[in-house]
């Protein structure tokens, strides 16, 4: 069963500008991407910012979801989007972001992302064991 969703678009050009940026794009990475993220992301020679832009977008498609933004019980690294061995984007939650999840019943995750040269908008559908 469906418990709530959430869904995001992010601006490709405002993502680069906050990661190339030569006082902060370094710690800005690290605090809201995962080293798997981030290392998905870096090793594509096309479409590198564009794949930062839909996690970005995946990461506040799910913090809707949970009906919270960034906070105390949730944390960027804590969402993470991880890839699925058929390639499918999926989403795994560390930490007190699982724990807020597995407290609201929430037990998987549906995750779809999509991008243009401009936009990465993802959708998330979290679901409990029905």
């Amino acid at each position: 069963m469906i418990i709530s969703t959430g869904v995001d678009l992010a601006e490709v050009d405002r993502i680069q500008a906050a990661i190339e940026n030569p006082k902060t794009g370094r710690r800005f990475r690290d605090r809201v991407f995962t080293a798997g993220e981030i290392a998905y992301c870096e090793k594509k020679r096309r479409g590198k910012y564009e794949s930062y832009a839909g996690r970005f977008a995946a990461k506040e498609a799910v913090m809707k979801a949970l009906g919270r933004g960034w906070g105390s019980k949730v944390c960027w690294l804590d969402i993470e989007v991880a890839r699925a061995r058929s390639g499918k984007p999926d989403i795994l939650l560390h930490d007190k972001t699982a724990q807020l999840a597995a407290a609201l019943g929430i037990r998987r995750w549906a995750l779809s992302i999509t991008h243009t040269k401009q936009h990465g908008l993802a959708y998330v559908i979290a679901q409990d064991d029905g």
